[in-house]
């Protein structure tokens, strides 16, 4: 218990160099918030959002969970996606996974009955799909860092195909999908090309 008081100290620290940097700064925030982006992470704590990418409070609206997965009877993802495209009318939304993902990894191990088997159920019917891929590849941690991408790249997918985001194309709102993975090593984010702004035919 003796951590949390250091991060109410934190806390005040921070509010106050962001008010000396800038004295309108939480004014503006309790305005309104206007991000351009909906990023869709992991949970893992050493792939923080904002900071990765250097956006400030207010830039950059932010859903993380266990593998940044994307299912359709997540209602909480559902209720993200929705609020940010229909309210918040975001133009891009980004997938970002990350090499090394102990989510990705479980999906490799054997099945369990926990919450998390569960959850990355969805992660080892990838794996499946892609498995012929992944046996031709030298070693675990190659497969590893491709499951990793190839995750990344099924979501955006399913993203593409979500009735929210039908919709707002249908409209002709504009809102591109990008697949991203960030690299713990180096601390860089990197692009798999995979990026759509436009309903499948």
């Amino acid at each position: 218990m003796r951590l949390l008081p250091q991060l109410f100290a934190n806390n005040r620290a921070w509010a106050s160099q962001q008010t000396r940097r800038d004295p309108y700064f939480f004014e503006r925030l309790c305005a309104i918030q206007s991000p351009a982006y909906l990023w869709i992470g992991c949970a893992d704590s050493r792939v923080p959002a904002n900071e990765i990418v250097d956006l400030a409070p207010g830039e950059l609206f932010v859903h993380r969970n266990v593998g940044n997965i994307v299912r359709p009877d997540d209602q909480n993802c559902l209720a993200v996606l929705q609020y940010a495209v229909d309210v918040l009318h975001i133009s891009h939304i980004i997938v970002c996974g990350h090499y090394r993902c102990g989510g990705i990894q479980a999906a490799f191990g054997p099945p369990t009955t926990d919450p998390l088997e569960g959850w990355i159920a969805h992660v080892r019917a990838i794996r499946q799909l892609h498995a012929d891929e992944l046996a031709s590849l030298p070693d675990d941690g190659a497969r590893w860092q491709r499951l990793c991408e190839l995750n990344v790249i099924a979501q955006t997918r399913i993203l593409s195909g979500l009735p929210t985001v039908v919709r707002a194309w249908e409209r002709g709102q504009k809102l591109a999908i990008h697949g991203w993975i960030y690299d713990l090593r180096d601390g860089l984010l990197r692009d798999l090309e995979v990026s759509v702004s436009t309903p499948a035919p």
